[in-house]
């Protein structure tokens, strides 16, 4: 009998998983904890952070060259060190609104 964990995402992931919907359909770069630097459009993200790329293209094609020939892919949130995201699509107001949100909720709980 297989018995799994099941994690809950915090409310601070939910304000994470709620700005990278909003990035549908525009270029990023993710950077792995390997190293390993991946662009693409980003395609869907879930509640864990996981992440679908469509199109994508490795930094250092050299260094990966069995990375040339993938076009699509899935990232497991876990495994991403930093999300790079042009700043003409980052919402500075909305996201500042929502970490004042996050943080009068977080103050609340305690």
């Amino acid at each position: 009998r297989l018995i799994t964990r099941y994690h809950h995402p915090s409310r601070k992931e939910m304000l994470f998983y709620s700005f990278f919907k909003t990035l549908v359909g525009k270029e990023i770069t993710v950077e792995l904890k390997n190293d390993l630097s991946i662009t693409g459009t980003l395609h869907s993200v879930d509640q864990y952070l996981n992440i679908k790329l469509k199109d994508v293209k490795v930094q250092e094609d050299e260094k990966y060259p069995y990375m040339m020939s993938v076009k699509n892919c899935f990232i497991r949130g876990s495994v991403v060190r930093y999300v790079e995201i042009p700043p003409e699509e980052v919402d500075i107001e909305l996201l500042q609104d929502s970490a004042r949100i996050e943080s009068r909720e977080s103050k609340k709980a305690q």
